[in-house]
């Protein structure tokens, strides 16, 4: 039995100079990984933080098919797809945490 949905997210960050996609069962606590720098890889290196775009699936085989679809295009399809729903690049994700939140995830 199924008790959650997947979802497929690009990050950008502050300047929108760089595109992060990612897959995840839990899409508030992997943006709030994330913006703490929980994890040490690209999205932290590149300050990649700003949640743009996301697509939510039912079945795990969806999400990752359609990440690698995403991952295997190129930056202006990205940016088309990201453009599509969120013409602004706003973060989608900027009302979810607080400051404290962000800082005390790692704690």
């Amino acid at each position: 039995m199924k008790d959650h949905n997947y979802f497929v997210y690009m990050l950008s960050n502050t300047l929108n100079t760089v595109i992060y996609t990612g897959v995840t069962n839990n899409l508030e606590r992997r943006i709030l990984e994330h913006k703490s720098k929980h994890n040490s890889g690209f999205s932290a290196k590149y300050n990649c933080n700003k949640l743009v775009y996301f697509e939510e699936f039912q079945w795990i085989k969806e999400a990752i098919a359609r990440e690698k679809q995403i991952k295997g295009g190129s930056r202006s399809r990205k940016i088309n797809l990201i453009n599509s729903k969120n013409p602004s690049w706003v973060d989608l994700s900027v009302d979810w945490f607080t400051d404290n939140d962000i800082s005390s995830y790692n704690s």
